[in-house]
């Protein structure tokens, strides 16, 4: 391949950084996300091009044979991952980042030091770019192991567990100055091994209501190991990027937080929520509570000569793949002449912007997806307020209970619509545990099934009286 001057890959490496930055801009509003993607291929593709072709490169074969099977690797994903999906999806990327940066600081370790040319400076850059590598590798592999249901969401919590988190970290950062001071391979060891096994207690703790923050903040700690590998390989654009991510990963998270009106501090510690994906329950169980059951065909009375509906999409919508029929279920009430809104909560799925990622990839109009401080005035005209599989994002004790544990959270005001469908599975309460005090309200009735069957029964429904 041909070699490139260092100038000439610098100006290819400043383009690179200016379409990644133009690329989040693009990533902050749906209409435009599509081209940020876009964006964000090109700077990649100009940055692997201009690597190659540098004079620090002197052989191709590892490189072309890693190109390949990852390209495989990444294709065969892409095409069998559901959106339903992209949360642990999201969640393991991280872990290869995050191993990625432990080994390449291992692999520069053992180069350098066989060359003689380890330094001060380098040995604490391989000592951030490990450390940050590990935690950032086994805190994703647990965050994956929760979505993916196969390790229980709910926060595993022991007596002393932050003081263990501290001993950890102490002894982390201690064995990393041994390993910068010495060169020991026994302190790299024992360092590397504490930095794993801090990202598992860090992060096992922590409940299913929480995971959007996690993802993020997740995102964040992926971008400072590719920073720290870029300071350990003297990549600049490496340098660039993982900033660009660590920062954007870091204000995600604390808008997270805002959004459930806590502070990153207590997610991190606080261990709050519960998880499982809900599970049948009859409607008599409902009615022993106080709680109107209703049938698809009570919704669709007041839906199909409503003004205006709002559908309030939930990690219930993606579990049962729902958002293809909510697509239809709106195209039948607008042909009606219905006003159809998605009212979206910020923190709604378990990762930031799920639902938006759902109702696009179901061609739902971005016109017609509304954020929570922009749809919440709306609820008071609405006609029929619909939930579909979400609970914490519209329970009014957030609002007016200070007993309860998400007192204080912005919630989306469902509730004040003139009529609320609520399609449910069961009565169990929501990610954070919490009964939701919506489903008890004289204008409140839930309908009990699968999200998927229901819609499909709502979408068949108007079609049959369209005839």
């Amino acid at each position: 391949m041909m070699e490139i001057s260092v100038n000439a890959q610098a100006i290819a490496y400043l383009v690179s950084a200016i379409l990644f930055i133009l690329a989040l801009k693009g990533l902050t509003h749906p209409a435009s996300a599509q081209r940020g993607n876009y964006l964000a291929m090109a700077g990649m593709v100009i940055a692997i091009v201009a690597t190659l072709m540098g004079s620090e490169v002197r052989s191709y074969g590892f490189i072309l044979a890693g190109v390949a099977v990852g390209g495989v690797i990444g294709t065969v994903i892409a095409m069998r991952i559901q959106m339903t999906a992209m949360p642990q999806l999201v969640a393991a990327l991280h872990s290869f980042v995050g191993m990625a940066a432990v080994l390449v600081a291992i692999g520069t370790f053992l180069n350098k030091q066989a060359d003689g040319l380890l330094n001060s400076v380098l040995m604490g850059e391989l000592s951030a770019g490990i450390i940050i590598g590990a935690i950032t590798f086994s805190g994703s592999v647990i965050a994956f192991g929760k979505l993916q249901g196969m390790i229980s969401g709910r926060p595993v919590k022991f007596k002393g567990q932050h003081l263990l988190n501290a001993l950890l970290a102490i002894a982390t950062i201690g064995f990393a100055v041994h390993f910068a001071l010495t060169e020991s391979t026994v302190s790299l060891t024992i360092m590397t091994l504490l930095a794993f096994t801090l990202g598992f207690t860090l992060i096992i703790p922590i409940g299913g209501a929480d995971m959007p923050v996690i993802v993020s903040m997740l995102n964040s700690y992926s971008g400072w190991a590719a920073a720290a590998t870029g300071f350990t390989l003297q990549n600049n654009l490496l340098i660039i990027v993982g900033a660009l991510v660590g920062f954007s990963g870091a204000i995600l998270s604390l808008i997270m937080c805002r959004a459930m009106n806590r502070s990153i501090f207590n997610v991190v510690f606080g261990g709050f929520g519960t998880a499982g994906v809900e599970g049948d329950s009859a409607a008599d169980d409902a009615m022993q509570k106080g709680v109107k059951s209703a049938a698809i065909e009570d919704a669709i009375y007041w839906m199909e000569d409503a003004n205006k509906v709002i559908i309030i999409p939930g990690y219930g919508m993606a579990v049962a793949q729902a958002q293809h029929s909510m697509k239809e279920l709106m195209e039948q009430l607008e042909a009606r002449g219905v006003e159809v809104k998605f009212a979206i909560h910020p923190v709604a799925g378990r990762m930031p912007g799920h639902m938006n990622v759902l109702l696009a990839e179901a061609d739902i109009p971005y016109e017609n997806v509304v954020e929570m401080d922009e749809i919440n005035p709306e609820f008071a005209t609405a006609d029929v307020a619909l939930v579909v599989g979400a609970n914490d994002v519209v329970n009014p004790a957030a609002k007016d209970d200070p007993t309860s544990p998400i007192y204080g959270m912005p919630v989306l005001d469902a509730g004040k619509a003139h009529h609320v469908f609520v399609i449910k599975r069961s009565m169990r309460p929501g990610y954070s545990g919490v009964e939701n005090r919506l489903y008890y309200q004289d204008n409140t009735s839930l309908i009990f099934g699968d999200a998927k069957d229901v819609s499909e029964g709502m979408v068949n429904q108007l079609k049959g009286s369209a005839h």
